[in-house]
């Protein structure tokens, strides 16, 4: 059974949620605090967490940034009642995976819960590994060396070169992008795309600046290359 651990402060809102979700035959652990969602989450290991981000005793900014400090690539759902993009994009950068702003209404947020844990799962024709140049990828155990040596990279990181990778010498848009790695009812701004694209270059590329693998198809996308023989 499919586990999401659900972090809320608000009890009226944190009931709501617990119900709906195992009225859809979730497994739930809940909390309301940042600090005991980061035990839970050490001890339950769930498969999603929905996070608020204005919480006591560490924010879900704080817990967000150190699940992915950790490695930990589990997805996360941010609820917060702030709505400024600003805050959408900062949350977004500290690894959220989606953002609802409160009010929400729960069908929607139950329809971005069955997305995330879709994307978790790799669609078919993605590949498992990659590589190119001197980078190796292990996407099922998230991990990336160049040069043999260990190169940290983030859950979206990840998304964005798998889904460019398994459309090699095709030119993929940005708006294609967010709607594959983040979800079509995600609303992230393309400097999002951009940002994610700019790290990967510096992570993975020979010279970030004249980016031979991850090429920008200019007023268009971006474009993977391995480099390999035809």
């Amino acid at each position: 059974m499919t586990k999401v651990l659900v972090v809320e402060d608000d009890p009226g809102i944190l009931r709501t949620v617990a119900d709906n979700l195992r009225f859809e035959q979730y497994e739930v652990i809940t909390a309301t605090d940042g600090e005991t969602a980061y035990a839970l989450h050490q001890r339950e290991r769930p498969d999603l967490i929905v996070l608020d981000l204005m919480l006591p005793r560490m924010s879900g900014l704080e817990l967000c940034r150190k699940l992915r400090m950790q490695d930990v690539q589990v997805p996360v759902l941010m609820l917060t009642a702030r709505s400024e993009e600003a805050d959408r994009v900062r949350g977004l950068d500290m690894g959220g995976d989606d953002y609802v702003t409160k009010p929400f209404s729960v069908a929607e947020l139950m329809a971005r819960i069955r997305a995330l844990l879709r994307r978790a799962t790799p669609a078919p024709g993605q590949p498992a590994t990659l590589k190119f140049g001197q980078v190796e990828v292990d996407f099922g155990r998230y991990e990336a060396r160049r040069g043999g040596r260990a190169v940290e990279m983030t859950r979206k990181e990840f998304a964005v070169l798998r889904f460019l990778a398994s459309r090699e010498d095709t030119v993929v848009t940005r708006d294609e992008l967010l709607n594959r790695v983040w979800g079509v009812e995600s609303y992230p701004v393309t400097r999002t795309v951009d940002n994610h694209v700019s790290s990967l270059r510096a992570k993975l590329e020979p010279d970030p600046a004249r980016p031979v693998h991850i090429q920008t198809v200019h007023g268009v996308g971006y474009k993977f290359v391995s480099g390999r023989p035809a």
